[in-house]
């Protein structure tokens, strides 16, 4: 995939104080590969030879199925399952075991199970962004302050950055990114336990009603499993 298909302005991601900033820096990596392979770069033969080869995992099929263009995802799953037959299931080889071949196929069932072309180019256009954003934390002050004042970041991606800025983070300005990040997790984790207990509450007889304040907490189930889980 071209570079530029997966570049992102890190303070446009930054900008929205809404959610998990690499929350919003994954969606959009995601959102722009599905969009690509659906699109002209279904035809390019060497995006063919990668799609054939590794195939997508079950969410981003789900994706590619919503998007209008399904003879593109026909396409695909042509020559993937032609790739399957051919490089996978061929029995044509000679002077080997059943059980010899048994095994190999399985194996290569593994990698191809395991393996998808839009996490791939997700992965790494992550890299790529992370370690912009690095460089900008330790070089850039009001980069630093926009940093601070997200909404939070999810638990699976503090424990990305925290364990990145070991060696990533200019040393001068490792401590602050680090109790940046923690301070961002402690603070929207406090707001969120209130909402989900407050939540919990309403659902005591003394609380029904139609004028019953629900205050923030409608939506705290989402909310909650998606500082856990990053979705």
């Amino acid at each position: 995939m071209r570079e530029s298909i997966l570049t992102i302005p890190i303070t446009d991601v930054f900008e929205p104080k809404v959610g998990c900033p690499i929350c919003r820096m994954r969606d959009t990596l995601e959102q722009h590969a599905v969009e690509y392979i659906m699109g002209a770069a279904m035809m390019e033969p060497d995006v063919r030879i990668e799609t054939n080869k590794a195939g997508f995992c079950k969410e981003h099929f789900e994706q590619m199925r919503a998007c209008k263009n399904r003879l593109s995802l026909a396409l695909m799953l042509q020559s993937h399952l032609q790739e399957l037959q051919k490089h996978v299931f061929d029995d044509k080889k000679l002077f080997e075991t059943k059980e010899s071949k048994n095994k190999k196929t399985v194996e290569k069932v593994s990698q191809v199970t395991n393996d998808c072309f839009v996490c791939n180019k997700i992965e790494w256009g992550m890299s790529r962004l992370m370690n912009t954003l690095f460089e900008l934390y330790g070089k850039e002050r009001e980069f630093r302050e926009q940093f601070s004042q997200q909404e939070y970041i999810c638990l699976p991606h503090y424990k990305l950055l925290m364990r990145r800025s070991e060696t990533d983070v200019e040393k001068s300005c490792r401590a602050g990114f680090r109790d940046a990040c923690t301070e961002l997790v402690k603070k929207y984790l406090d707001s969120l336990e209130a909402d989900i207990s407050h939540y919990c509450k309403m659902y005591d007889y003394r609380n029904t009603g139609k004028n019953a304040d629900w205050g923030n907490s409608k939506d705290a189930i989402e909310r909650a499993i998606r500082f856990l889980t990053t979705r």
